[in-house]
């Protein structure tokens, strides 16, 4: 089969980690990928875990070759809401270039280009110029819970001298990306809890507390009017910018027009001092990710809801420790809420900032790679968004990360309509073949 049929058929598993009711569905891609790779002449198989497999793979391993860990993960987002999507979420549809499915981009459009490049290299070559070990997970859209123990598990069998991943985005289209950092995590579930029952907002309505009203005030209290997190010690540690970073980054065009054309928003906000990418790519933020409570059908009710309830995700940069913030988070909250309501605070999953020097012998190869398949300049970048596991692969494995994004900005990954150029399809194999020659020199 070709690249392109490959990642057809993959994108058609519909493999959510975070629904139960697709667990079937994420074995079966899983199974589907032990099959691919071994047919190609690798060994490989599935490790169970508490949630679902994660597949290894190799070829021979010889002394004196470099080796190589290629991480991916074949899990997806939800696709809701369906009906956003101009085609079926699971049925890839290609139109102008692209490859419209969810998980196209996010993993497995980049996933099968280097599964493709390095069934090129063997079918040619009959072996690879590395020593190459496998490791795609069915986890990561739900922060790898089962990933680093499986690490500090297998750590001989999985001992390595670089991690490379293709997970994240380049700045434009035909250009080199090379991701040396990325924010880390912390979320947060938030529920404020009321009166026992539902209560009739005419006659009890001044009376007691709204805990609509009070989820509202507590997440106000979260910034200033410019974007500043108002929590103590929220910026303790966070290390500033380096000169030639900013430099880097303001060589790459108009960012703050990129932005407001690709999210439509009217003006661009934030924290003062900082550009729309510093923002973005090194500083730490606090934001709202889902909140509610009480009456949502057509029309009036007059109700005060007996709770009401909002997510929090902080996303962090080096050094911030995110147990720590999720401390400080929590006692800022249960300081500013009333004795009226009572708080029920529910920790989700968390994971640390990661930040390697692009500069160094291993960062100089990626660089070459870059070049090699994309020509021209290529973009050293920080990223907004979080991949956990890149620190772990640098806590239990000590290998840094390359990070070697294929995502375009306007993919909408996570989004409807999520998107991958064919074009990168076929890049992403030239990738994985230089970068695979780049390291064994």
């Amino acid at each position: 089969m070709s690249a392109l049929e490959d990642l057809l058929t993959c994108l058609r598993f519909p493999s959510v980690s975070t629904d139960s009711k697709h667990r079937p569905d994420v074995r079966a891609c899983a199974e589907w990928l032990m099959n691919k790779l071994s047919g190609m002449g690798l060994t490989a198989a599935l490790h169970e875990t508490p949630g679902h497999p994660i597949l290894v793979a190799k070829n021979r391993h010889l002394p004196g070759r470099r080796t190589v860990l290629l991480y991916g993960h074949y899990d997806v987002q939800p696709a809701e809401p369906l009906n956003e999507w101009k085609s079926p979420a699971f049925e890839p549809t290609l139109r102008g270039g692209r490859i419209f499915c969810r998980g196209s981009t996010d993993n497995k459009g980049q996933l099968i280009a280097h599964v493709s490049g390095i069934a090129e290299t063997l079918a040619r070559e009959g072996d690879l110029p590395v020593n190459l070990t496998i490791l795609f997970e069915g986890e990561e859209e739900i922060g790898s819970p089962n990933l680093k123990p499986f690490l500090e598990a297998h750590r001989d069998e999985l001992a390595c001298d670089v991690v490379a991943i293709s997970d994240t985005g380049m700045v434009g289209e035909g250009v080199g990306t090379f991701t040396y950092g990325l924010r880390g995590i912390a979320c947060m579930e938030v529920k404020v809890h009321g009166p026992s029952i539902d209560l009739h907002s005419g006659i009890f309505g001044g009376a007691v507390a709204n805990p609509a009203t009070m989820a509202a005030r507590l997440v106000s209290s979260l910034h200033d009017d410019e974007g500043r997190v108002l929590i103590p010690g929220f910026y303790d540690g966070v290390r500033d910018l380096q000169d030639w970073e900013r430099s880097a980054w303001s060589s790459l065009g108009d960012g703050d027009a990129e932005t407001l054309s690709l999210t439509g928003s009217p003006a661009l906000f934030g924290e003062p001092g900082y550009t729309e990418r510093e923002r973005r790519w090194a500083r730490p933020t606090a934001e709202v990710n889902g909140i509610g409570g009480g009456y949502q059908g057509e029309g009036s009710k007059t109700v005060i809801a007996r709770e009401a309830f909002f997510k929090l995700s902080f996303r962090l940069v080096p050094d911030q420790d995110p147990e720590r913030v999720l401390d400080l988070a929590e006692t800022h909250l249960r300081a500013k809420a009333p004795p009226s309501v009572r708080l029920e605070i529910k920790r989700g999953h968390t994971g640390m900032a990661y930040l390697m020097d692009p500069h160094s012998p291993l960062g100089q190869a990626a660089q070459r790679a870059l070049q090699e398949t994309f020509g021209g300049n290529i973009a050293l970048i920080r990223e907004g968004g979080s991949i956990p596991i890149v620190q772990a692969f640098k806590d239990v494995l000590k290998a840094d990360t390359l990070l070697l994004g294929l995502a375009l900005p306007d993919c909408q990954a996570h989004a409807p309509n999520e998107n991958f150029p064919v074009a990168n399809l076929e890049a992403g194999i030239r990738l994985n073949q230089a970068l695979l020659r780049e390291l064994a020199a």
